[in-house]
């Protein structure tokens, strides 16, 4: 079986992850990334194609254009966050990180590409590597390379997410619905600043804000299903500079989270409610930004069960579990949109090593092992899904 070679090229792995890490890359702005891709695929002998969707880049191993194609996608872009571990590989870009693992996913997708194209001979069907730009920023850049006919002639497609909540050797799944709907708004408030001492000659933003902030609230926990899952967070809160002045105005922004457009609708109509209500009592005017995030993902059945078998064919996966669905956000939703497909999580957590740390959080880090086992199910599912046992 192929995934017995992953175990040789551990150390590749791990140099890949950790070049990745070191020169990370923030969303649409991605240059020497993709070409490294590029260039590590093409020295490969593995067809490509770049600045598919943008930035993106597509490999492909076609061996019989009539045989069952099957992709894997891996995302390379990196947040605004500043690196705050301390290990030889931390990023040497001040204030860009791979904090979400994504350094992990890449360097997995090249290696399962090499050990794919280096026995291009004993597989059944063909191949397409999706390397992603953008995953972390809306519009994302899934969206863009599937309009850039990144999915041609595609069969299926499968992708990871590697996990810090999840222990290594675990591999969790699950059929149907895996993530959210991640709504972001931006709301400013327009009001009449002034002296402190005399609010009553004010419109005041600041106090507009806080009961605004309040409402928001109050539409999870009294407006909505409390069986229908919802999250409302405020995360940013912007207004004055002095103490003894009220300002004219105050900026809000926060997400919305939902499993599924209507509960996504019901909020919207709900926070619209709370602008409105607030302009009648308060006096205050506001300017609207609303940016509705990708599609949830949503597992079809029979690439669910290629990865859970393929995963039970790997003797250093300790367990495979159902998980349940959480509320972040995933662009990998636009690919399965088009075709059937199937993503999972890799366990990559070790708290000996400190990879114990949350995704988007400054000390994030991965056990590496994890990988290996991400690119021992890609090899193993590739190989089940020729031979149909998807």
């Amino acid at each position: 079986m192929l995934n017995e070679y992953a175990d040789n090229l551990y150390e590749e792995l791990i140099d890949l992850r950790r070049h990745f890490h070191m020169y990370p890359e923030l969303s649409f702005h991605e240059e020497k990334t993709p070409q490294y891709i590029a260039d590590y695929l093409t020295a490969l002998g593995i067809e490509v194609e770049t600045g598919v969707g943008g930035r993106g880049v597509v490999g492909r191993i076609i061996n019989d254009p009539e045989l069952p194609t099957l992709a894997i996608r891996a995302d390379f872009d990196a947040l605004p966050i500043q690196d705050e571990k301390e290990v030889p590989y931390q990023s040497t870009v001040p204030g860009v990180m791979h904090a979400c693992g994504h350094d992990a996913h890449t360097a997995v997708l090249l290696i399962t590409a090499k050990i794919l194209s280096e026995h291009r001979d004993q597989l059944k069907g063909n191949v397409v590597f999706i390397h992603q730009h953008a995953e972390e920023v809306d519009p994302g850049g899934a969206l863009q390379m599937v309009a850039d006919n990144c999915l041609r002639g595609v069969d299926a497609i499968i992708g990871q997410h590697v996990s810090s909540s999840i222990p290594v050797g675990t591999v969790g799944y699950r059929y149907g619905t895996v993530t959210g709907i991640p709504d972001d708004f931006w709301i400013t408030l327009q009001g009449k600043g002034g002296h402190a001492a005399h609010p009553d000659t004010t419109v005041d933003p600041v106090a507009a804000g806080i009961r605004l902030c309040n409402d928001l609230q109050y539409i999870v926990s009294r407006k909505t299903n409390p069986t229908t899952p919802a999250v409302l967070s405020i995360t940013t809160f912007q207004a004055g500079e002095q103490t003894n002045v009220i300002p004219d105005t105050a900026k809000i922004s926060g997400t919305i989270r939902t499993f599924d457009p209507a509960t996504q609708q019901h909020m919207y109509d709900e926070l619209k409610k709370c602008l409105e209500g607030l302009v009648t009592t308060t006096g205050i005017t506001y300017d609207l930004k609303y940016l509705k995030g990708y599609p949830p993902v949503v597992n079809t059945k029979e690439e669910t069960d290629l990865i859970v078998n393929a995963a039970r064919k790997i003797d250093s996966v300790e367990s495979v579990v159902e998980i349940e669905p959480a509320l972040g956000g995933e662009d990998f939703s636009y690919y399965l949109q088009r075709v059937p497909g199937a993503f999972f999580y890799t366990g990559t957590r070790n708290e000996n090593f400190k990879a114990d740390f949350p995704h988007h959080h400054p000390k994030f880090d991965i056990d590496e092992k994890g990988m290996l086992n991400a690119v021992k199910i890609f090899l193993q599912a590739a190989e089940d899904f020729f031979e149909g046992g998807k």
